[in-house]
């Protein structure tokens, strides 16, 4: 059962510097994280601009709950500046690489794979599909069972396979974020010209678009992000000077 919960961020990149974002992002905070705040490093993906707005980079955290999260939020708030020492130096250097972002907590589907569950599964895709589903209020956990009952199927044809399935916290339960591993751009090409004629497919996208809104992105793996190595960064993966 998965009862971890997660921060998804989208971050916004200066220039060029999607690839020094993501390195900083990987090898010199998570460690840190993992150390200090038992978070895991569950994926930092740059979005493809060809499918949605860019630069841009999608990180996910995965807490030890909510007990694990106010843990982290009290260690990361403490000081009068609201950063703890080693974050504000991360801070500092990672504002060189972005300019803003927009963060939510999400809580999986009890059913769900955790990092290291996927880890251990070899889930990996050359590309992710990252869906934003908005639907009625108090309408998202049944969305998420038919993502259980009736997506997987659907999609498993295909060789897509589900990364997550959560809801938006602190929300009133109207949206979900879907995750799916590609392991070829050719399945991914595959599954969208087979939506108008895929039985099964064409009625998990009226699914999707019965509620009150879907998007659909694309989004690859940063170097050292755990399902691309198959574990998460460690200290070994750092900038010398990120643990004086």
């Amino acid at each position: 059962m998965n009862d971890r919960v997660y921060t998804h961020e989208f971050i916004d990149i200066i220039t060029t510097n999607r690839p020094n974002y993501m390195h900083h992002m990987t090898a010199n905070w998570s460690p840190i994280a993992q150390e200090e705040r038992d978070q895991l490093c569950f994926g930092v993906w740059g979005a493809v601009g060809t499918t949605t707005r860019w630069p841009r980079v999608v990180n996910m955290w995965e807490e030890a709950g909510f007990d694990g999260l106010a843990a982290g939020l009290s260690h990361e708030l403490g000081r009068p500046n609201l950063q703890d020492e080693k974050l504000e130096k991360w801070w500092n250097e990672a504002a060189n690489y972005r300019s803003g972002g927009f963060d939510r907590v999400l809580i999986p589907a009890p059913w769900t794979r955790t990092i290291t569950e996927l880890c251990a599964d070899g889930v990996r895709g050359v590309a992710y599909a990252h869906e934003t589903i908005t639907l009625a209020p108090g309408a998202a956990d049944d969305f998420l069972s038919m993502v259980r009952d009736e997506a997987i199927d659907a999609l498993a044809p295909f060789g897509w396979e589900l990364v997550g399935a959560l809801k938006t916290s602190m929300h009133d339960d109207s949206e979900c974020i879907v995750i799916w591993a590609i392991p070829t751009w050719q399945q991914w090409a595959e599954v969208e010209k087979a939506y108008g004629s895929d039985p099964a497919l064409r009625a998990w996208r009226d699914r999707c678009w019965s509620g009150t809104g879907f998007e659909r992105f694309l989004m690859c793996d940063a170097p050292l992000s755990p399902m691309k190595i198959g574990r998460q960064p460690a200290r070994s993966d750092r900038d010398p000077d990120w643990f004086d």
